[in-house]
């Protein structure tokens, strides 16, 4: 009896043991913060060089999302996601200065994107020169702009101090709709749909995704990406476009969970067809569908490991204009062409001389061994299928991080032409092209910076 006694007091002790060990396994911490950022007056909206006139009214709210993370070392990272079109550089450069000043985090800890929306207000220095602006209007896209900007440092810091223990795992699902634009005729599509073919030209169809939840199960955050323009709808009110809707549906079928969505390299994708609230409506649900079927089920766990690593490297510009282009710009050219060349002129009549090179933004982040590729600008689809390449099928590639850069194509896209490998000087840069070499120089930036990665 004695030595039965004492074969189950071994048991029950053996069991509390193993009950403590569990309970005290490293764990990740979270905190979450978001806030709307829906202009209260008429403004000007981001993205098109087309419109006449400001907002009229809100079709749903637009949002800046913060998720910070910390793993089992302390070590910390906060991702910012926003229904902006873009960031200027001298806001990502001042958001991550005050946050080193207030909370410590370097840039390799701080990842600021944007969704591309092009239903967003305009902001100070990010494709100012679409927008006809008149004295009204460029103070209140001012005015905003450094709202905006202590909105954001407020949000992050919020979601720092906020921590509490969580698990994070990833996943990834898939979504259809974004079509190469390069390749195919946006006119012919329906047709094309209709008789079951399929759009030509490279797509990213892979949905990356990373679930946080409590530490009774609870879902805290979802994040999602998707590579495609966020151009579905070119009105005048304000909305999140297609992924905006998406956020909305997550967010309606796991009530307390925040939906967080960040573009991929999608600078050569588009949403077709499009142009109506339904379609828009549409491709948000696909999508949520897709990040939902992967969320409800079994997903891989990532253990509270957590590396980061992040530089720029120079972009140089093919050439600089010259005074003479510029008074054939000023004469002859479109009216973004004109705004562009007037403020050119301007600094070559201050003295100011233009920029050889761009420094561009380059990073990474391991959780566990899930590898996220982080890059700066409106990245091409090109870019994503080679990094996954070089770096496994499972890497995620995304792109619209740190500032909007310009337009980022492949060698392949430079040497074919078109669109989206000039209009530099659509990004208020005083230049039309990169050089040829600019694929080149951006992976062995990223083969650096991923190498920093490695225990």
């Amino acid at each position: 009896m004695m030595y039965k006694r004492t074969i189950w007091m071994s048991i029950l002790a053996l069991g509390l043991v193993s009950r403590a060990n569990a309970d005290d396994q490293p764990m990740w911490k979270a905190g979450l913060a978001k806030a709307v950022i829906t202009p209260k007056v008429p403004m000007w909206l981001a993205g098109y060089g087309g419109r006449d006139r400001p907002s009229e009214g809100t079709l749903h709210d637009i949002w800046i999302k913060a998720l910070s993370l910390e793993d089992a070392k302390g070590h910390r990272v906060v991702l910012l996601t926003s229904d902006l079109c873009g960031m200027p550089k001298w806001m990502y450069d001042s958001i991550c200065a005050s946050l080193k000043k207030s909370d410590g985090l370097e840039r390799d800890q701080i990842r600021i994107t944007n969704s591309h929306n092009h239903c967003a207000p305009a902001v100070r220095g990010d494709l100012e020169d679409y927008y006809p602006l008149d004295d009204v209007q460029r103070k209140r896209v001012y005015d905003y702009s450094d709202w905006l900007e202590r909105e954001i440092i407020r949000t992050i810091r919020a979601s720092l101090g906020n921590m509490r223990a969580a698990t994070v795992s990833s996943g990834e699902g898939v979504c259809t709709f974004a079509v190469n634009r390069r390749n195919n005729k946006e006119a012919d599509i329906p047709e094309m749909l209709k008789r079951g073919e399929t759009p030509k030209g490279p797509v990213d169809h892979s949905v990356p995704i990373l679930v946080v939840r409590d530490t009774k199960d609870e879902l805290l955050a979802i994040v999602f990406g998707y590579a495609c323009h966020n151009t579905v709808l070119s009105f005048y009110q304000w909305c999140g476009d297609y992924a905006g809707f998406a956020q909305i549906a997550l967010e309606k079928k796991y009530p307390g969970a925040m939906a967080m969505f960040v573009d991929g390299c999608g600078g050569d994708q588009n949403p077709l067809p499009r142009r109506t609230v339904e379609m828009a409506e549409k491709y948000g649900n696909q999508l949520a569908a897709g990040v939902t079927k992967v969320v409800d089920q079994k997903m891989q766990s990532l253990a509270p490991k957590l590396r980061t690593a992040f530089e720029f490297v120079d972009l140089p510009f093919e050439k600089n204009p010259t005074r003479l282009e510029l008074n054939v710009h000023l004469k002859d050219g479109s009216p973004v062409r004109v705004r562009w060349a007037k403020r050119m002129l301007k600094q070559l009549d201050d003295g100011v001389p233009f920029a050889k090179s761009h420094p561009y933004a380059v990073q990474a982040w391991d959780f566990d061994g899930q590898l996220w590729i982080a890059l700066g600008g409106e990245v091409l689809v090109d870019y994503a299928h080679r990094y996954r390449k070089e770096y496994g099928a499972k890497t995620w590639v995304t792109s619209y991080s740190a500032d909007l850069t310009a337009y980022i194509p492949s060698e392949r896209n430079w040497r074919e032409g078109g669109y989206e490998v000039g209009y530099l000087h659509e990004y208020m840069l005083p230049a039309d092209r990169w050089t040829r070499d600019v694929e080149d120089r951006i992976s062995a930036s990223v083969s650096r910076v991923v190498a920093k990665l490695k225990p």
